[in-house]
């Protein structure tokens, strides 16, 4: 490599930032990913208890097949070849409503002609919704084309409202809870959540659904991998303290330990909130700027409980299940006491299970200032009756999973916030508004002209959400035309 070569570090070794280093490094620049923790992947991360490797936020993909979603992506990425496992194409996902199971197949005509048996007056609907899927996964390639991303993100299905969209085509109330009722992949918001998120997430599992036999990890390690083979680095425990610049121009990164790296260019793929705080010294960075991102709302997080099961009790499902407690509205955003909505997901290669429910941070705030094994009794007696509720209600669908339990570690948003650094254990980064899309659906720019975003923060969360993010981010560096060619052409 040139010594002439442009420098950039990267902030925050998370999916978003591993991938932006690793198509700056395949362009010929100069890398250094810069991870305060002492592992990389972010909400990718695998962990061990025992002999049981266990995800952090993982659990599966969308579009990986030949001329979908995510293919061209994770092609590009060298990811193809990672032990993906195809999930049932019968029913990828299982939705239970009122006591009665749904199935999601694989294929948007099989979607359609499954949901039909169960609906048959709402066939056509089914259609009209199923076709808005398919245009936004067959245009969502578009953000790559010349022009202002902005325009993109902001006329298109960003500001039009999922709910209105899903009302107004779909008559069947019940039918309506079924199409949200896998919706632990992102927070329903009726008043707020753009249609395009809804779309593009939904779209790309009907497509093709997977798993990775082994952990997420992997996607982290072998884009590290790759990255240290095109000649650049990624550090582990070293946080970074201070963005610094001169005259508008970002001139490099202060280190915790005082340490300076020079950079020509800066991608941060932490959240917006403490990009602002590493530029506080900035001046050419204005305080309405700093107020907008400080004013961002969050998603609300996840209590997860990693089960490890007795061997040979529960046979591996390949399916994720998704129960509902009668009576619970989908798209009311707040959360009560009780758990009103579980999802399973299981290990194709272990004897183990995760559940999942959405949890507010409202709801740990209390013991978020206590050092992780040291927040008390009534925090462990918490999450134990919050895990205990998940199995009660997925016990209405897998009664066999209590006496198949051999342990559980369980987390909750301040784990999250702890281990990956998610601002307040948000699950899906910040809240995007269909009302305000210019002000919630960000792009990478700052003040700063060297100083760039990614990650889940901006305008997609999830593992396709990221990887078009960091497509557009470090496009900002190298152009999109020979990249996005080099992406979609192979």
């Amino acid at each position: 490599m040139s010594r002439m070569s442009k420098r950039a570090v990267v902030i925050g070794a998370g999916l978003g930032g591993l991938q932006c280093a690793y198509i700056l490094a395949k362009k010929g620049l100069q890398v250094t990913v810069l991870e305060q923790d002492a592992n990389i992947g972010g909400c990718l991360r695998s962990f061990k208890r025992g002999n049981i490797l266990f995800d952090t936020g993982f659990h599966y993909v969308g579009g990986l097949k030949e001329g979908q979603s995510l293919y061209p992506l994770f092609r590009y990425f060298n990811l193809l070849d990672l032990p993906w496992v195809p999930l049932d194409e019968d029913c990828f996902d299982e939705v239970i409503i009122d006591g009665r199971s749904f199935s999601f197949a694989v294929g948007h005509e099989r979607f359609i002609d499954t949901l039909s048996k169960d609906f048959p007056s709402e066939k056509n609907a089914l259609r009209t919704y199923v076709n808005m899927l398919k245009e936004v996964g067959e245009h969502m390639y578009d953000a790559f084309l010349p022009g202002d991303a902005t325009d993109f993100y902001s006329t298109s299905l960003f500001a039009r409202s999922a709910y209105d969209f899903l009302t107004d085509t779909i008559r069947d109330p019940l039918l309506r809870q079924v199409l949200s009722g896998t919706s632990l992949k992102m927070e329903l918001n009726r008043d707020r959540l753009p249609l395009y998120t809804f779309a593009q997430i939904n779209n790309s599992f009907i497509q093709s659904a997977w798993r990775l036999k082994g952990g997420g990890q992997q996607i982290a390690d072998h884009l590290a991998d790759d990255i240290h083979s095109m000649g650049g680095e990624v550090l582990t425990n070293t946080p970074v303290e201070a963005i610094e610049e001169q005259n508008g121009h970002a001139e490099g990164v202060r280190l915790r330990n005082g340490e300076f790296i020079l950079a020509d260019f800066i991608i941060a793929d932490i959240h917006p909130q403490e990009v602002i705080r590493l530029m506080a010294g900035c001046t050419s960075v204005r305080n309405v700027y700093r107020r907008r991102m400080k004013g961002l709302d969050d998603t609300i997080g996840m209590l997860t409980a990693n089960i490890r099961l007795k061997p040979g009790t529960l046979p591996y499902l390949n399916r994720n299940i998704f129960v509902h407690r009668d009576g619970t509205d989908l798209w009311t955003a707040e959360q009560t006491e009780s758990v009103n909505s579980v999802m399973a997901s299981f290990y194709p290669n272990q004897d183990a299970a995760d559940l999942l429910t959405p949890m507010r941070w409202a709801d740990v705030i209390k013991w978020a200032d206590k050092p992780v094994g040291k927040r008390g009794e009534d925090y462990v007696e918490f999450k134990n009756r919050k895990v205990e509720q998940c199995i009660q209600l997925i016990g209405n669908r897998l009664p066999e999973l209590r006496d198949a339990v051999d342990h559980i570690y369980s987390s909750s948003p301040l784990t999250y916030h702890r281990y990956t650094r998610t601002h307040e254990g948000s699950a899906f980064g910040i809240r995007k508004d269909w009302h305000s899309p210019f002000t919630t659906v960000l792009t990478p720019k700052t003040p700063i002209p060297n100083v760039l975003l990614t990650g889940q923060n901006l305008n997609l969360h999830g593992v396709l959400g990221v990887s078009m993010t960091s497509v557009i981010t470090a496009a900002e560096i190298v152009g999109m035309d020979s990249l996005r060619a080099q992406i979609l052409n192979g």
